[in-house]
């Protein structure tokens, strides 16, 4: 395959794992029992995962970045915060994981890579999530005791909008992670032929 075309292949690759994911972004539901139900559940970055995986980490963050300016056009409602956070969490996933699997190129090298990836998305979510997108979020719903009362909830002794998101939003994002690196596992093998050639 000559450089050209492997290039050509590698964006339109990318270019079909970004339509997936934005496609996956609108299938999110909410676990209340576990997260107010304002935090939803989605495996977009699986499409992603796939693309750091297959084509390189760049594609990986390629893949993030196109769904959510897609999201932010044709179903955006939160002035581009959501999809700004989304992006930052998802490209921190990928690029660690893509980063990691391929300095190690192994069965056992994709999983610590994929682990590992989930774990940074979930560190960075405590900081990504208090200092950009809740800002944002209190503006917009009358107050971040509103927010925080919406955590309490489900446990009243959390004090704080950093212990929420620590207690809360990180062990989230970390199963959010998780279930895209079990998915992916599943389907990579199958899809390995379309990905690759």
């Amino acid at each position: 395959m000559s450089q050209t075309t492997q290039k050509t292949h590698k964006l339109a690759v990318a270019a079909m794992l970004s339509a997936v994911a934005f496609v996956l972004m609108f299938m999110d539901f909410s676990i209340p029992a576990l997260i107010p139900g304002f935090v939803k559940m989605d495996v977009s970055e699986l499409p992603a995962l796939l693309a750091a995986f297959s084509l390189g980490p760049v594609y990986g963050v390629l893949v993030c970045l196109v769904k959510n300016v897609l999201n932010l056009l044709f179903h955006g409602s939160t002035g581009g915060i959501g999809e700004l956070c989304n992006f930052l969490l998802g490209a921190t996933f990928t690029l660690v994981a893509g980063a990691l699997y391929k300095a190690m190129k192994s069965r056992k090298g994709a999983i610590i890579a994929s682990v590992a990836g989930a774990v940074a998305m979930a560190l960075i979510s405590v900081p990504v999530n208090y200092f950009i997108s809740y800002p944002v979020y209190a503006a917009m719903f009358g107050g971040i005791d509103n927010i925080i009362a919406a955590y309490q909830a489900l446990r009243p002794n959390v004090n704080g909008l950093s212990e929420c998101l620590v207690v809360f939003n990180l062990p989230f994002t970390l199963l959010k992670g998780m279930v895209d690196v079990v998915l992916c596992f599943l389907i990579y093998k199958p899809l390995s032929p379309l990905l690759h050639k």
